[in-house]
């Protein structure tokens, strides 16, 4: 059975980020697990709600989830203006870690899908050695064009028959809520939880932002200078407009049921 949503949200420019913390997140995931729901999480920060602006069928993907955490400070700051001062950042990549170390302690096996080939099994060897007891039950990196329907049907049965409960999905936005919004009725996992650059940072290829420039939301000039020729565009386009439609659009708290417009 699908997850009713439990947590009210932040209306950030049409997109309801879930009023959370790093520890209610891991919480709700392990309800999922426990009680046999399923549901996926999308990790979100500006680039994430600025594609749901420009895409209806991003934006219900994210309204739809059974979370939406917010990956960055701007989420965090707008939580705070609408009253939910009790939010806080749920790092896509911490979340990773608190969520496997949970499953190392409860016995929960992971499903790692996505990155570039090779990446998925260097991450689960990389996982496997940090964190004792965690349990991996398959790794697959799809190519990078669209999978065939017999392809699809093979990653769908493949995942079932690993018995994962925690399918980890590394396709960057808005791949990965795509995928997991498509897929979610068919894989018998009770998490799907798209973590995007999650995989190339535990897997060691990639070095994350220092934690004093993310806490002062300045994460993306960070992976600008890393990137600048892939990410130049998207902060470009992103940054400017997003300050000033949340100027125009103040954020506002909404119950977990509401249907946002």
């Amino acid at each position: 059975m699908l997850t009713a949503r439990q947590h009210p949200r932040v209306d950030v420019l049409g997109v309801g980020i879930s009023a959370v913390s790093s520890h209610s997140a891991v919480e709700e995931i392990a309800r999922w697990i426990e009680t046999g729901e399923r549901s996926y999480v999308c990790v979100t920060g500006v680039h994430g709600v600025m594609e749901c602006r420009r895409d209806p069928v991003l934006r219900r993907i994210h309204n739809d989830s059974g979370l939406t955490v917010p990956d960055g400070m701007p989420m965090v700051w707008a939580g705070h203006r609408a009253g939910a001062t009790w939010m806080s950042r749920v790092y896509g990549p911490d979340l990773m870690l608190a969520v496997l170390e949970r499953a190392a302690a409860e016995g929960w096996s992971s499903f790692l899908y996505g990155g570039a080939e090779g990446v998925p099994e260097l991450l689960g060897e990389r996982l496997v050695g940090r964190i004792p007891g965690l349990k991996i039950a398959g790794a697959y990196a799809p190519p990078y064009r669209p999978l065939t329907a017999q392809e699809s049907d093979a990653v769908v049965a493949t995942i079932n028959a690993s018995g994962a409960d925690l399918v980890w999905v590394g396709l960057s936005t808005p791949k990965q809520e795509r995928w997991m919004a498509e897929h979610r009725d068919r894989l018998q996992a009770s998490a799907l939880i798209g973590v995007g650059a999650a995989f190339d940072f535990h897997a060691g290829l990639k070095t994350q932002a220092p934690g004093w420039l993310q806490q002062r939301g300045l994460e993306w000039a960070y992976r600008l200078a890393k990137e600048p020729r892939r990410l130049w565009r998207r902060y470009l386009r992103n940054n400017p407009a997003y300050l000033a439609r949340i100027t125009l659009r103040p954020p506002r708290l909404t119950t977990a049921v509401e249907v946002l417009a």
